[in-house]
Protein backbone atom coordinates (compact mmCIF):
# COMPACT_ATOMS: atom_id res chain seq x y z
CA UNK A 1 0.00 0.00 0.00
CA UNK A 2 3.02 2.36 0.56
CA UNK A 3 4.11 1.63 -2.27
CA UNK A 4 1.03 2.43 -3.74
CA UNK A 5 0.80 5.97 -2.36
CA UNK A 6 4.36 6.93 -3.23
CA UNK A 7 3.55 5.89 -6.86
CA UNK A 8 0.81 8.06 -7.14
CA UNK A 9 2.52 11.09 -5.04
CA UNK A 10 5.72 10.96 -7.91
CA UNK A 11 2.89 11.21 -10.54
CA UNK A 12 1.18 13.92 -8.93
CA UNK A 13 4.54 15.69 -8.59
CA UNK A 14 5.70 14.62 -12.29
CA UNK A 15 2.20 16.03 -13.69
CA UNK A 16 2.49 18.90 -11.64
CA UNK A 17 6.00 19.86 -12.81
CA UNK A 18 5.32 19.04 -16.36
CA UNK A 19 2.38 21.00 -16.47
CA UNK A 20 4.30 23.98 -15.47
CA UNK A 21 7.18 23.69 -17.98
CA UNK A 22 4.49 23.23 -20.77
CA UNK A 23 2.91 26.58 -19.69
CA UNK A 24 6.44 28.16 -19.31
CA UNK A 25 8.16 26.92 -22.79
CA UNK A 26 5.41 25.15 -24.42
CA UNK A 27 5.17 21.62 -25.20
CA UNK A 28 7.47 21.38 -28.20
CA UNK A 29 10.00 22.70 -26.54
CA UNK A 30 10.32 20.70 -23.01
CA UNK A 31 11.82 17.49 -22.90
CA UNK A 32 11.23 14.59 -20.25
CA UNK A 33 14.98 15.51 -19.25
CA UNK A 34 13.32 18.84 -18.35
CA UNK A 35 10.46 17.02 -16.47
CA UNK A 36 12.62 14.83 -14.58
CA UNK A 37 15.47 17.21 -13.10
CA UNK A 38 12.14 19.48 -11.91
CA UNK A 39 11.40 16.59 -9.94
CA UNK A 40 14.75 15.15 -8.79
CA UNK A 41 14.19 12.00 -10.73
CA UNK A 42 16.46 10.46 -13.17
CA UNK A 43 15.38 10.44 -16.64
CA UNK A 44 14.66 6.12 -17.03
CA UNK A 45 12.75 6.66 -13.57
CA UNK A 46 9.93 8.82 -15.53
CA UNK A 47 9.68 5.71 -18.30
CA UNK A 48 8.25 3.40 -15.46
CA UNK A 49 4.92 5.83 -15.45
CA UNK A 50 4.75 7.07 -19.03
CA UNK A 51 6.43 6.42 -22.07
CA UNK A 52 6.32 9.13 -23.79
CA UNK A 53 5.96 13.43 -23.70
CA UNK A 54 2.81 12.68 -25.23
CA UNK A 55 1.81 10.60 -22.48
CA UNK A 56 2.39 12.58 -19.83
CA UNK A 57 0.54 16.02 -21.81
CA UNK A 58 -2.49 13.36 -21.77
CA UNK A 59 -1.82 12.42 -18.07
CA UNK A 60 -1.67 16.87 -17.44
CA UNK A 61 -5.02 17.48 -19.56
CA UNK A 62 -6.76 14.74 -17.77
CA UNK A 63 -6.00 16.18 -14.18
CA UNK A 64 -6.53 19.68 -15.31
CA UNK A 65 -10.34 18.07 -16.56
CA UNK A 66 -11.07 16.29 -13.16
CA UNK A 67 -10.27 19.55 -11.33
CA UNK A 68 -12.21 21.59 -13.23
CA UNK A 69 -15.10 18.91 -13.38
CA UNK A 70 -14.79 18.75 -9.30
CA UNK A 71 -15.44 22.23 -9.15
CA UNK A 72 -18.22 22.57 -10.79
CA UNK A 73 -19.39 19.91 -9.06
CA UNK A 74 -18.61 21.59 -5.44
CA UNK A 75 -20.52 24.64 -6.66
CA UNK A 76 -23.68 23.14 -7.58
CA UNK A 77 -23.77 21.63 -4.68
CA UNK A 78 -23.33 24.27 -2.49
CA UNK A 79 -26.54 25.85 -3.95
CA UNK A 80 -30.40 24.94 -4.10
CA UNK A 81 -32.31 25.49 -6.85
CA UNK A 82 -32.18 24.68 -10.73
CA UNK A 83 -31.48 27.87 -11.66
CA UNK A 84 -28.98 28.56 -8.96
CA UNK A 85 -27.13 25.49 -9.67
CA UNK A 86 -26.92 26.10 -13.90
CA UNK A 87 -25.65 29.72 -12.91
CA UNK A 88 -22.85 28.00 -10.29
CA UNK A 89 -22.20 25.37 -13.21
CA UNK A 90 -21.36 28.38 -15.94
CA UNK A 91 -19.86 30.91 -13.71
CA UNK A 92 -17.26 28.02 -12.17
CA UNK A 93 -16.72 26.64 -15.76
CA UNK A 94 -15.82 30.16 -17.24
CA UNK A 95 -13.83 31.42 -14.64
CA UNK A 96 -12.16 28.03 -14.99
CA UNK A 97 -11.59 28.73 -18.60
CA UNK A 98 -9.74 32.51 -17.50
CA UNK A 99 -7.82 30.76 -14.84
CA UNK A 100 -6.20 27.87 -17.58
CA UNK A 101 -6.82 29.76 -20.70
CA UNK A 102 -2.80 30.68 -20.64
CA UNK A 103 -1.39 27.06 -19.77
CA UNK A 104 -3.25 25.88 -23.06
CA UNK A 105 -2.60 28.85 -24.87
CA UNK A 106 1.01 28.02 -24.37
CA UNK A 107 1.04 24.23 -25.51
CA UNK A 108 1.35 24.72 -29.03
CA UNK A 109 4.03 27.57 -28.39
CA UNK A 110 6.95 27.05 -30.89
CA UNK A 111 5.13 23.75 -33.28
CA UNK A 112 5.62 24.17 -36.52
CA UNK A 113 2.36 23.48 -39.06
CA UNK A 114 2.65 19.78 -38.80
CA UNK A 115 2.80 19.82 -35.62
CA UNK A 116 -0.42 22.18 -34.75
CA UNK A 117 -2.24 20.41 -37.50
CA UNK A 118 -1.64 17.05 -35.06
CA UNK A 119 -2.25 19.26 -31.94
CA UNK A 120 -5.51 20.50 -32.74
CA UNK A 121 -6.72 16.76 -33.09
CA UNK A 122 -5.71 17.04 -29.16
CA UNK A 123 -7.54 19.99 -28.07
CA UNK A 124 -10.78 18.63 -30.11
CA UNK A 125 -10.53 15.37 -28.21
CA UNK A 126 -10.03 17.58 -24.72
CA UNK A 127 -13.07 19.64 -25.81
CA UNK A 128 -14.87 16.01 -26.40
CA UNK A 129 -14.36 15.05 -23.19
CA UNK A 130 -15.02 18.19 -21.18
CA UNK A 131 -18.54 18.18 -23.08
CA UNK A 132 -19.17 14.52 -21.91
CA UNK A 133 -18.98 15.46 -18.24
CA UNK A 134 -20.35 18.64 -18.83
CA UNK A 135 -23.56 16.96 -19.93
CA UNK A 136 -23.18 14.30 -16.97
CA UNK A 137 -23.77 16.84 -14.65
CA UNK A 138 -25.99 19.25 -16.71
CA UNK A 139 -28.43 15.66 -16.75
CA UNK A 140 -28.41 15.59 -13.14
CA UNK A 141 -29.58 18.98 -12.49
CA UNK A 142 -32.19 18.95 -14.94
CA UNK A 143 -33.57 15.15 -13.78
CA UNK A 144 -33.22 16.55 -9.87
CA UNK A 145 -35.06 19.78 -10.88
CA UNK A 146 -37.86 17.90 -12.61
CA UNK A 147 -37.80 15.60 -9.31
CA UNK A 148 -38.71 18.38 -6.78
CA UNK A 149 -41.43 20.00 -9.62
CA UNK A 150 -39.44 23.44 -10.31
CA UNK A 151 -38.93 22.05 -13.92
CA UNK A 152 -41.70 20.63 -15.86
CA UNK A 153 -41.62 17.29 -17.36
CA UNK A 154 -39.19 16.22 -20.54
CA UNK A 155 -38.74 13.32 -21.64
CA UNK A 156 -35.38 11.93 -22.75
CA UNK A 157 -34.74 13.92 -26.18
CA UNK A 158 -35.97 17.14 -24.88
CA UNK A 159 -33.95 16.92 -22.15
CA UNK A 160 -30.80 15.96 -24.53
CA UNK A 161 -31.67 18.99 -26.37
CA UNK A 162 -32.62 21.33 -23.65
CA UNK A 163 -28.41 20.16 -22.49
CA UNK A 164 -27.30 21.18 -25.84
CA UNK A 165 -28.61 24.79 -26.12
CA UNK A 166 -26.97 25.16 -22.53
CA UNK A 167 -23.73 23.81 -23.96
CA UNK A 168 -23.81 25.77 -27.03
CA UNK A 169 -24.67 28.97 -25.24
CA UNK A 170 -21.91 28.32 -22.28
CA UNK A 171 -19.22 27.43 -25.55
CA UNK A 172 -20.32 30.78 -27.60
CA UNK A 173 -19.89 32.81 -24.34
CA UNK A 174 -16.36 31.47 -24.07
CA UNK A 175 -15.69 31.76 -27.48
CA UNK A 176 -16.70 35.32 -27.89
CA UNK A 177 -15.24 36.63 -23.90
CA UNK A 178 -11.51 35.32 -25.18
CA UNK A 179 -11.70 36.25 -28.68
CA UNK A 180 -12.36 40.17 -27.08
CA UNK A 181 -10.47 39.41 -23.81
CA UNK A 182 -13.26 40.87 -21.98
CA UNK A 183 -14.70 38.74 -19.17
CA UNK A 184 -16.29 41.95 -17.16
CA UNK A 185 -19.97 41.41 -17.56
CA UNK A 186 -19.79 37.40 -17.68
CA UNK A 187 -21.75 37.76 -13.96
CA UNK A 188 -24.62 39.62 -15.51
CA UNK A 189 -24.50 38.20 -18.82
CA UNK A 190 -24.82 34.31 -17.22
CA UNK A 191 -27.66 35.57 -15.19
CA UNK A 192 -29.90 37.14 -17.52
CA UNK A 193 -28.99 33.93 -19.96
CA UNK A 194 -29.79 31.39 -17.24
CA UNK A 195 -33.35 33.63 -16.10
CA UNK A 196 -33.95 33.06 -19.42
CA UNK A 197 -33.27 29.62 -19.83
CA UNK A 198 -35.03 28.66 -16.98
CA UNK A 199 -38.18 30.41 -17.26
CA UNK A 200 -39.27 28.77 -20.56
CA UNK A 201 -39.12 25.54 -18.81
CA UNK A 202 -40.59 26.48 -15.29
CA UNK A 203 -44.07 25.60 -14.66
Amino acid sequence: MSNIIKDEEIQEQLVKAAKQLFELHGFRRVTIDDIAKAIGKARSSLYYYYKTKEEILDAVIAAEIRELVKLIATAISEVKTSEEKIKAFFLTDLRAILEKRGFFNALDEGMNAGELSGFQKTRFAVYQQVRLQESTLLRQIITEGIGRGELMELGQKEKEDFIFVILSSLHGMKREMVIKNEFGNMESSVNFLVHSLIHGLKK
